[in-house]
């Protein structure tokens, strides 16, 4: 929480820094009507612009970025939120931006900036909350659902649940050219974020021994995947066969995985046959041993079965209040004020979760199966899920003009619900409960995808208001709000005992992210162009891939030479080493530094 509180202190320390190092250059009036004018002019203290005659970018408010804004006199702020097509939001449940400038004079700004950075540490909190919840056990009941080594399931589900508002975030971005480095930011900002604070927060939660070869196949391909993209950054410009070798080297690199997992459990249990047919030669050549006993113990298990049934002696509706009771009373008085109130604030949290996911928990007998609560998951989730997706767009739709979409979704998970309810027992859990955990990754994948954008356009108008580049907020707030969500499901994966898990899905989920992201936005534009063009930014650009670069080669360096055991004091170097690169970034975008 610390960390998302600096995050957004930073945005305010380079608008500092931006409105005092630069230097004015010239008025506002020697500028024609609808260009937009650099850093320095848009401090309103340092310009001296004069108000009155920037009226005109109103006129012409579809053909300026809503960046310019910050030009303005503040009362006309609103209208030109309003008319202007750059500042308009595609996605999300809040037009942040608008609000902003409409609902609040512009004499309280601060207010209402007050108010967002409560809201969007809320939202923090909610997605935190949903990853150890509801996302992390439900990948672990499907990992061992499947008997997937911790490896294969980090760079598939994790990948593809943790990498969603990546990707949805580099297509909007790609499908305008002038935005296409916005999503090249993000991407490079989310890998060296992931790889640095990400890996660094899972050393630094415990230390462990990396599994060798998987870390650096994994290292391998992204490196890989790293130059790729330096080169069409380089070039700039993407053509078909370079959107296609994207997908293609994500699909080898899963394959990889595949059959190494495979190999490596085959040999596994060849060892395991060896050794078992040596001991029984040596119990052959000495029947006396009493270790060679092969007469197996059979155990009367029912002596060990409890004489009632728990679930089976309440009823359905005990079952089902006991089960949406989010607070445990024992543990509340145990506890002191301010974890209680902390509770409170995380109750609305717990208790949507609770009504619309399913958790399936392998460590526990029932797996977690409780029959009315499941039945109303399938139902509320189901409707949570169609008024979540394209913040309700989908869920609002008629079928021929008519019929609206939400309520088919309602009429067919009712019966669901009740063919599962009328053909299950409270006490014991069907042969096909892991599906549970399959809808409930499903359910809280959404759920997550839907607060990141959020978290992005709340970001996203804290760069407008701060006056970023497309660049930098790239790099920093869009990058820091698609990777929130790898932060804590993949420190939760290794607080629960998976940090192996963890650090696999850090450099699975960033090969998926640049491959999927880059390779598949690239394709979707292609039947309108021939070639994506991907304009430059200067020095930010090659800080951007010198550094990523640096940080995989430090990694693919030095975790060897600790014969793989990550340490916390590697951790505290890597998070360093981001601390470091986001300070030289800022001080380019405000020209301290430059060549």
């Amino acid at each position: 929480m610390a960390g998302n509180a600096a995050g957004t202190c930073s945005v305010l320390l380079l608008w500092t820094i931006t409105c005092i190092v630069a230097e004015p250059q010239a008025s506002a009036e020697s500028y024609p009507v609808g260009t937009v004018v650099g850093k320095s002019e848009l401090c309103p203290s340092k310009s001296g612009i004069h108000n009155g005659s920037l009226f005109n970018l109103l006129e012409a408010g579809s053909a300026v970025e809503c960046h310019s804004v910050v030009q303005l006199n503040g009362s006309q702020w609103c209208s030109f939120v309003k008319t202007t097509d750059d500042c308009k939001l595609d996605s999300g449940f809040i037009n942040y931006l608008q609000g902003a400038t409409c609902s609040f004079p512009h004499n309280m700004l601060p207010l209402a900036i007050v108010l967002y950075v409560v809201w969007l540490l809320y939202l923090f909190l909610f997605l935190g909350t949903t990853a150890e919840a509801s996302f992390c056990p439900n990948l672990a009941s499907i990992a061992a659902s499947l008997k997937l080594s911790h490896n294969v399931a980090g760079v598939t589900f994790l990948a593809l649940g943790n990498g969603a508002p990546d990707v949805f975030s580099a297509i909007v971005a790609f499908s305008d050219p002038r935005t296409a480095n916005l999503a090249i930011g993000a991407l490079f900002g989310a890998g060296i974020f992931v790889t640095t604070v990400v890996a660094g927060g899972v050393a630094l939660t415990r230390s462990f021994i990396m599994a060798s070869r998987p870390f650096l196949r994994d290292m391998i391909f992204y490196m890989a995947a790293v130059f790729w993209t330096f080169l069409v950054v380089y070039f700039g410009s993407i053509n078909l066969g370079q959107a296609l070798g994207y997908l293609a080297l994500y699909v080898v690199y899963v394959l990889t995985v595949i059959i190494s997992s495979i190999i490596y459990r085959n040999r596994k249990n060849q060892s395991h046959s060896s050794l078992y047919a040596h001991e029984s030669e040596i119990c052959d050549a000495e029947d006396t041993n009493p270790s060679c006993n092969r007469t197996p113990i059979h155990e009367d298990s029912s002596e060990y079965q409890p004489l009632i049934r728990t679930e089976e002696s309440k009823s359905t509706k005990s079952i089902l209040l006991d089960s949406l009771n989010p607070i445990d009373f024992q543990k509340w008085r145990r506890n002191r004020l301010p974890w209680n109130i902390f509770k409170c604030l995380t109750l609305p949290i717990e208790f949507l979760l609770l009504i619309c996911i399913p958790v399936v928990d392998s460590s526990q007998e029932d797996r977690n199966w409780k029959r009315p609560l499941n039945c109303l998951q399938i139902v509320t989730g189901s409707l949570a899920c169609i008024f979540t997706l394209k913040s309700g767009s989908y869920g609002l739709l008629r079928i021929n003009g008519q019929f609206p979409v939400w309520a088919l979704v309602l009429l067919i998970s009712l019966i669901i619900a009740m063919l599962i309810f009328f053909t299950t027992q409270n006490g014991e859990p069907p042969k096909y409960h892991c599906v549970f955990s399959l809808i409930g990754f499903l359910f809280s994948t959404i759920l997550i995808n839907a607060i990141a954008t959020e978290i992005v356009n709340l970001l996203r108008t804290f760069g407008i208001i701060f006056n970023l580049s497309n660049t930098v907020l790239g790099l920093t707030l869009l990058a820091w709000g698609n990777s929130i969500g790898d932060l804590f499901s993949d420190i939760t994966l290794a607080r629960q005992g998976y940090p192996r898990m963890a650090i696999a899905a850090c450099f699975g989920g960033i090969i998926f992210n640049m491959l999927f992201g880059i390779g598949l936005s690239s394709l979707i534009q292609m039947p309108y162009l021939n070639a994506l063009e991907i304009n430059h930014d200067g020095l930010l650009d090659w800080i951007l891939v010198g550094s990523l670069g640096l940080s995989l080669v430090m990694s693919f360096i030095f975790i060897p030479i600790q014969r793989f055991k990550l340490r916390r004091l590697y951790g505290i170097i890597l998070i360093s080493y981001y601390l470091l690169f986001v300070t030289i970034a800022l001080l380019t975008e405000a020209g301290v530094i430059h060549v």
